[in-house]
Parts: structure tokens; C-alpha cells; sequence
């Protein structure tokens, strides 16, 4: 995309612009297409590799590209009918092969927006569906822009380069607000990540771990003998929740209990907080009305009331 508004930019801003830069700027349109199907699959594809026959979907760039060596200026020349010919009909040829690999590319990203519907999708898929989406509609705005381009009085040529510079600034921001980049097709490896959440719900929540103070997701992942990052992107994965809100909540619904047992209306807030594994009132009151929307002590009075 680079070399592609580089292109646009030095045919508006300069003069008598040799034909290989025109041929060669536009050859990297029939590169963008494959990469964009190859990106696709691989984010969303676990384990990803990518076969050696595909890259034989490089030939007409491979083929244009090296021809633009050899193009000459008496190409361009308005009496020469047969080059106009043929220039009009690579450029027919480049827009619609970047076309059908900008749907190709949507139609993946649908294919696995059916296989993963929105209400069962993990945190990371989210974020990695919603990225896509956006890649690829900022590809058929930029398609777009290229055929406007094309058709004489349409736009102004300029519009072109600031268009694209536009979508590409725009997706690389949400890019990384979306922090998608880091997922890739690991976001659909089930199996490996879905045994190691099973694993830590039978330590967490089996063994009640969530019960000791100084609990932490250093210790977890130590006993996990994985990374704290691993951990972390396992609980974010499958739970929705970062690691202290997947602790508390599991510390809120024993909290509740006692609260609404007659047996232990004996027990102080305070002494409850401590024994659910809080370091203070204030991170169990805090924690309480983030799961609960109302204070312990609300809580209580209104399960004493029923």
C-alpha cells in the first residue's frame, strides 16, 4: 500500500513521470490481494502455515512488474491505439483481480463469523472479527477510490492517495486500540487453551484458591507452569474478565451467601471480606458493587427483609 500511494503522490506532484513507476506502482495492486487472503486465513486459522502453492498467486505481479522495465514513453502516445488498448486492459484486469480478492476475503471472515456467532465468541475473537471487518471494508473504500479514480472528472486524482493514507492511518489506530495483532489465529486454537482454562478452574475454583489473600496470578501461572501472560490470555479468552475480576467473582458469590445465611448474620461485613480474601473493606466493598451493583450492607438488609 506503501509503494501504492507513493506511486499516486509522485504522478500528481511530478512531471513527466517515467512509465516504470506508473507500471510498477500499479503492479503492487496485484500483491495486495493475495497478502490481504493470506492475512485473512491467518488470523483466523490455528496454526497457520502457509502452502507453497500459493504463491504461484504471485505471477501477474511478478509478470507486470518485471514488464514495467520495458515499458516506453511511445506507449503513452495518443495515436498509438493498440497501446491504449492494452494499458486499458491491465488496468480492467488489476481492479478486478484486487476485487475478487477483497470478496474472498470477506467471504472467509463471514464463513467464520457463522462457525463463531457473536454470543459465543471469546474476548479475542471479538476484537480479531471486529478488526477484520474493518480491514476489510477499508479495502473496498479504497477499491473504490481507485475506480473513481480512473473515470475521467470523477474525483480529482489527489482525492486517491488522501483516501488511502486516510484508511490505512485509521485501521493501523485500531489495530492497536483493538490490540488484535497480538491474537492471530491463536484466538481459534480451542483445544490447547480451552484444557488449560479447564485446569485452572479446577485449581481456582475447585480448590477454592480464590480464598487465599495473597493469591495471585504469578502464583496461579507458577502452578500452571505457564506464563503469566499465557494465564492471563487463557482467563481473558474464556472467562471475559481479567485475572482480579475472575478471582472476585467467584469471592462476591461466596460473600453473598453468607450474607443471606441466617446462621451467619452473626459475622460482620468486615470479617466476612477478610475471610473471602480480601486485603481490605474497601477492595470488598468496591468489588461488591461491581458484580452486584449495590454495597454488602444493602445487600444484607434487603435479604434480611425477604
Amino acid at each position: 500500500m506503501a509503494f501504492r500511494i507513493g506511486k499516486s503522490v509522485m504522478l500528481y506532484f511530478g512531471e513527466d513521470l517515467e512509465p516504470l513507476f506508473i507500471f510498477a506502482g500499479l503492479s503492487f495492486l496485484l500483491i495486495i490481494g493475495p497478502l490481504l487472503r493470506w492475512y485473512v486465513l491467518a488470523t483466523t486459522t490455528s496454526n497457520f502455515k502457509l502452502p507453497k502453492t500459493y504463491f504461484l498467486e504471485l505471477a501477474p505481479f511478478v509478470v507486470l512488474f518485471i514488464t514495467s522495465f520495458f515499458v516506453s514513453k511511445d506507449w503513452f502516445d495518443d495515436t498509438n491505439s493498440q497501446a491504449i488498448a492494452l494499458f486499458a486492459s491491465v488496468i480492467i484486469f488489476i481492479y478486478l483481480h484486487l476485487a475478487v480478492y477483497i470478496f474472498i476475503s470477506g467471504r472467509v471472515v463471514w464463513k467464520v463469523m457463522q462457525v463463531h456467532p457473536k454470543q459465543r465468541r471469546t474476548k479475542s475473537q471479538l476484537a480479531l472479527m471486529e478488526w477484520l471487518q474493518m480491514l476489510v471494508a477499508g479495502f473496498v473504500v479504497i477499491w473504490i477510490s481507485y475506480v473513481l479514480n480512473i473515470i475521467e472528472d470523477t474525483i480529482p486524482y489527489i482525492v486517491g492517495p488522501i483516501v488511502y493514507s486516510m484508511v490505512i492511518y485509521y485501521l493501523s489506530y485500531k489495530a492497536f486500540k483493538l490490540r488484535s495483532l497480538n491474537s492471530y489465529g491463536d484466538a481459534f486454537d480451542t483445544s490447547e487453551n480451552a484444557a488449560l482454562f479447564q485446569q485452572i478452574g479446577v485449581l481456582v475454583v475447585g480448590q477454592k484458591l480464590y480464598l487465599e489473600p495473597n493469591f495471585s496470578l504469578a502464583s496461579l501461572s507458577k502452578l500452571l507452569e505457564k506464563s503469566t501472560q499465557k494465564t492471563s490470555e487463557v482467563i481473558n479468552q474464556y472467562a471475559k474478565r481479567n485475572f482480579n475480576d475472575f478471582i472476585n467473582y467467584y469471592r462476591i458469590q461466596d460473600a453473598k451467601a453468607l450474607l443471606t445465611e441466617t446462621e451467619s448474620q452473626k459475622y460482620t461485613i468486615s470479617s466476612i471480606a477478610f475471610d473471602m480474601g480480601f486485603n481490605s473493606l474497601s477492595s470488598f466493598n468496591s468489588a461488591f458493587k461491581k458484580f452486584e451493583g449495590t454495597t454488602p450492607s444493602s445487600y444484607k438488609k434487603h435479604s434480611m427483609r425477604a
